[in-house]
Formats: structure tokens, C-alpha cells, sequence
């Protein structure tokens, strides 16, 4: 006999997990091969050695998968839990720094170090010796920690993935031993744990990665061999700096500069703001487009409690939800890493290494460290 209240529990389940952790990637499977072959397969997974295993299930309601991932991760012996904390961990090894953030006062390094760097008159360039060298190790320390954080998320999220494909991948053995699927369907889903894994590994990589790079942004090396930050951006600003604001700025900055540092500051800042708005903009679209994914995944929970859809449309929709939203990430933190450059370069900066706005999971160019 259909467990019809398993299923339903199980996609109840796994809606109110996409809800609170809407980046978990699941299996892409094929459809079914007739009408009836998700009830088997409903029927079929209650009789999974390891109980009635729910192919929705993310890795935060299997406490050993979290046990072991804990165990496999470094200690993380130093916490940055804002990009403030990170900018301020830079100053303090910087100690040629003290005397120009003694000049500056502590509202003009507190709004340095929160990243609002409107606030700062450019006049003030040309009245505090290395003051340009403050701006540049905080604009560097800044987005080093933004991909940090980026890669970290996205790292979680890549992990709950794989295990969504493994328990799908066992769904669909499952249904080979019992002829409702073939072999040739079967091997579709074993590719997307195959996919799944590979996703892993590089999410591993960035993450190690980009936290070498952060280290490395603080001069930390030596010091500390991991360091702790969270595994969610910040969000994105409510405004943003719209063309004529940047003329503004960018002609008050003039006003205090000598005839070469304009000139280039006149070549570079227009490249600048354009990726500022371009990641604007595609930022914006990734987040439409997860939201829209999300309804959309909702909608086939729906149809599915209707028995109008099966388990595999259920998996397949959220998976292109959870898709969406992990490429969201990367928008975001392009979006964040333009924004931390053009300020920087209306206080005179020449940031290098643009961001690319190619890549959703690569944690982008290497700051210069400083």
C-alpha cells in the first residue's frame, strides 16, 4: 500500500527547509517512465535500510552529516564577523597607519571602516599624509572578506546539495531493482551526484582559497592558519549612487587634485562605475529570478499535494530555486566588491581587477595586498 502521509510529510518537509535555507541545491532527475512510478517510488523508499529517507531532507536534519563536516573543517582560531572587524584587523597590522587615523579622528575611520566613504570630504586627502594608503587597505581588506564570506556561503549550501542528490540517487537505485525506471534513467540521476560532487569540491577549493586570501589581505600569515567569518553577505543597499551623484563626487575630487591624478582618475573612474551599475543591475535580475523560482517551486508543492505532480517535479523545481538563488550569491557579491571599488576611487583610489560579472561561484581576482 502508497505511504501517501510519508510523501506528503516528506515534501512538507522539505518546502519548510527551502523556506529557511533557500540555497539548497537538489538532484536534477528525469522524469518518470509512467504515470504510476512516483507512488512506487514513494512506496518503495520507506523501505530504505535507513528508514523512510526523505529526498528533500537538507543536511541540517541529519545531525551526523553535520557532525562530520564539523570534524573535516579547520578550527577556526580567529573571527571576523563583519567587514568592519576585517578593516580594522588590517589597520591594526599596519602600524605606519596609526598616525593618520589619529589625524582623521574616530568618526572619519569609523565611517572608513563601515564602508561609507561619502562621508569623507576629498579635501581631506591633501591635508592628511597616507590617508590614501588607508582608504586602500580598507577597500582591499573589505572585499577579501566579501569573497570570503561569499565562497563560504555558497560552500554550505553545496554540501546540502550533495546529500540531496545521494538520497535521490537512492531513490532511483531503488527503482531500477524494482523495473519501474532503467538503467539508462538511473544513470541520469547517478551523473547529477556525480555533478553534485564535483560542485562540492570546488566550493571547497574557493572557500580554502578565499580564505588564504583573506589572511593573506590582514597579514595574517603565520599568525593564525584559519579564520572564522559568517555564511551570509550583507545586504544589498537600499539606494544606490545614481550617474549624477558620481559626477559630483567625482568633480569634488578633481577640485583637490593635482593635474596628473586627475587625468587618470578621469580615464579609470567611468569604467568603474559602469561595473558598479552592470553588477548592479544583474544583481538586481538574479534576485527577480530566484524569487520568481521560488514561486514556481512552491507551486509544484502544491500540485504535488494535489497529485497532480510527481516527487521528481517537486525535486527538479527546487533544484532550479536553489540554483538560482546560489548564483544570487555571487551577483550579490560582485554587486558589493564594485560598490567597495567605486567608493574607493571617488577618495582617489585606482582599484585593479574589476570585477568580471562572468561567474557566479568564482570569488574573483586577488586584492593587491597592501
Amino acid at each position: 500500500m502508497i505511504d501517501q502521509h510519508w510523501a506528503r510529510r516528506a515534501v512538507r518537509v522539505g518546502c519548510a527547509s527551502l523556506a529557511a535555507v533557500p540555497l539548497i541545491a537538489f538532484a536534477q532527475s528525469p522524469a518518470p517512465a509512467g504515470p504510476l512510478d512516483w507512488r512506487s517510488a514513494n512506496d518503495n523508499v520507506g523501505r530504505f535500510e535507513r528508514g523512510h529517507i526523505d529526498v528533500l531532507k537538507w543536511e541540517s536534519a541529519n545531525p551526523a552529516t553535520q557532525a562530520a563536516a564539523a570534524a573535516a573543517a579547520p578550527a577556526r582560531d580567529f573571527n571576523l564577523p563583519t567587514a568592519d572587524d576585517a578593516v580594522r584587523q588590517a589597520w591594526r597590522m599596519h602600524r605606519d597607519l596609526a598616525l593618520p587615523l589619529a589625524r582623521i579622528g574616530p568618526d572619519s575611520a569609523n565611517a572608513i571602516a563601515a564602508g561609507q566613504l561619502l562621508a569623507i570630504e576629498p579635501a581631506l586627502q591633501r591635508q592628511v599624509n597616507d590617508l590614501d594608503e588607508v582608504l586602500a587597505v580598507a577597500s582591499d581588506a573589505r572585499k577579501a572578506w566579501l569573497k570570503a564570506v561569499a565562497a563560504r556561503a555558497v560552500l554550505q549550501h553545496r554540501r546540502n546539495a550533495l546529500t540531496a542528490a545521494e538520497a535521490a540517487n537512492e531513490l532511483g537505485l531503488r527503482m531500477v531493482s524494482t523495473g519501474n525506471w532503467s538503467r539508462l534513467q538511473q544513470s541520469e540521476v547517478k551523473l547529477a551526484q556525480l555533478s553534485a560532487q564535483a560542485n562540492l569540491t570546488r566550493a571547497e577549493y574557493a572557500a580554502t582559497r578565499t580564505e588564504a586570501q583573506l589572511i593573506a589581505a590582514l597579514q595574517l600569515d603565520g599568525v593564525h592558519t584559519a579564520v572564522g567569518v559568517p555564511d551570509q553577505l550583507p545586504p544589498m543597499p537600499d539606494q544606490i549612487i545614481s550617474e549624477d551623484e558620481f559626477t559630483q563626487r567625482l568633480a569634488a575630487l578633481h577640485a583637490h587634485s593635482p593635474g596628473a591624478e586627475r587625468r587618470r582618475s578621469a580615464a579609470a573612474a567611468p569604467v568603474v562605475f559602469s561595473a558598479y551599475r552592470a553588477a548592479q543591475a544583474i544583481a538586481t535580475a538574479s534576485a527577480d529570478e530566484a524569487t520568481v523560482r521560488g514561486v514556481i517551486a512552491e507551486e509544484t508543492v502544491l500540485h504535488y499535494n494535489g497529485m497532480l505532480k510527481s516527487v521528481w517535479d517537486v525535486l527538479t523545481t527546487a533544484r532550479g530555486h536553489a540554483e538560482a538563488t546560489i548564483a544570487q550569491i555571487g551577483t550579490q557579491r560582485d554587486f558589493l566588491i564594485a560598490e567597495t571599488d567605486l567608493l574607493w576611487t571617488l577618495q582617489g583610489g585606482m582599484p585593479t581587477g574589476l570585477v568580471s560579472l562572468d561567474s557566479n561561484d568564482n570569488p574573483g581576482p586577488a586584492s593587491a595586498a597592501h
